[in-house]
């Protein structure tokens, strides 16, 4: 929809016209020889952020883990993580598909379980059970609400992981988020996990690329799986030179977009049909439960897009609305006044 307030995701940013000028200027090479030297720097840089020996720039947040994935583990064990995860959800079954492994997911609160949830479900070394290999988090968390799962937690659960053999990743797809609401500097978050993926082409507005990380050896064994799975690009520095843009110019402006969202939330709250507590807004994703008289979300989504604003539906009883470096603050008054408008409508007091 043409001239809409797209809250759909931070993914539908279109690159700044100094960002293309960036891809457009971009030294290039063989990625595939490791001669890009665009792509190397936009590694070194990640790698060093996140306090960690090298990166792989790869195409997408889902290559990234799924990667990871394979590279800890082997066909037949098993990756514990929490239930919403997106490695479980929202990546098409890819551990069980590319690597062979299950998920074990435990239902936790808002993104994370807590220890004593872990501790039962490692397995004895008994060959009924799959290998415990992996243990995987998300940070921020999408299906929670954006939430920054806590550190001091992160920190626990990864050092009983440590203990008993296995490795760890984060799904930091949003970790700039929880980095720029924390105040926590990138390798403090990181610290915890043998591998990391960070993306580009969300908060960070690039049209491609994420960058995973770990030790030196996990790199290695990373771009060997990269390249089974058709993930090497040859001259792909015109892109990294977009992420790399995206890092310098556009990390600290997320704290615009947290902002944002939570004067969103906070103007949504009292109106009729939508439950939100504004101060469980922590980052840019704002999580809308409709009350059990309201209609359900596609109802809400096809006004809305009358109105001007895109949104999408975050299971059977939720709106999600995503703010982005493609909206103002116009655009926050645009979709205030148009939930004001919807609302009365499809949810009279």
């Amino acid at each position: 929809m043409t001239g809409a307030a797209d809250f759909r995701s931070d993914t539908i940013t279109r690159p700044t016209p100094a960002m293309r000028q960036a891809m457009a200027g971009a030294e290039v090479g063989d990625d595939v020889f490791g001669e890009d030297p665009t792509v190397r720097l936009l590694e070194e840089q990640v790698a060093a952020r996140l306090g960690q020996e090298a990166g792989l720039f790869v195409p997408s947040g889902t290559m990234g883990n799924e990667i990871a994935v394979c590279v800890h583990t082997r066909p037949g064990d098993e990756v514990i993580l929490e239930a919403t995860a997106h490695i479980f959800l929202y990546e098409g079954g890819a551990p069980a598909f590319l690597a062979g492994v299950q998920c074990l997911p435990l239902v936790g609160t808002r993104g994370l379980f807590d220890r004593r949830q872990l501790e039962e479900v490692l397995h004895s070394d008994d060959a009924h059970y799959p290998r415990s290999r992996l243990v995987a988090f998300e940070n921020t968390h999408n299906r929670g609400g954006g939430r920054v799962l806590p550190q001091a937690a992160l920190d626990d659960l990864c050092a009983l992981a440590h203990e008993r053999g296995l490795a760890t990743h984060l799904d930091g797809a949003r970790l700039w988020n929880a980095a720029i609401a924390t105040g926590r500097p990138l390798a403090e978050l990181a610290h915890p996990f043998d591998s990391i993926s960070v993306c580009f082409s969300k908060g960070l507005g690039a049209p491609v690329g994420s960058v995973l990380s770990g030790s030196r050896a996990f790199i290695a064994e990373a771009r060997r799986v990269r390249k089974k799975l058709g993930g090497g690009m040859r001259q792909v520095g015109i892109l990294a030179a977009g992420a790399l843009h995206a890092l310098e110019h556009h990390f600290e402006r997320l704290a615009e977009d947290h902002a944002r969202a939570r004067r969103l939330a906070e103007a949504l709250a009292d109106l009729p049909g939508l439950c939100i507590d504004p101060a469980s807004v922590e980052t840019n994703i704002v999580i809308l439960e409709l009350t059990p008289e309201a209609p359900p979300p596609a109802r809400w989504l096809d006004a809305l897009r009358a109105e001007g604003v895109l949104a999408v539906a975050f299971g059977p009883r939720g709106i999600r609305l995503i703010t982005h470096l493609d909206l103002d603050d116009a655009a926050i008054r645009h979709a205030t006044s148009a939930f004001a408008r919807v609302a009365p409508t499809l949810a009279p007091r």
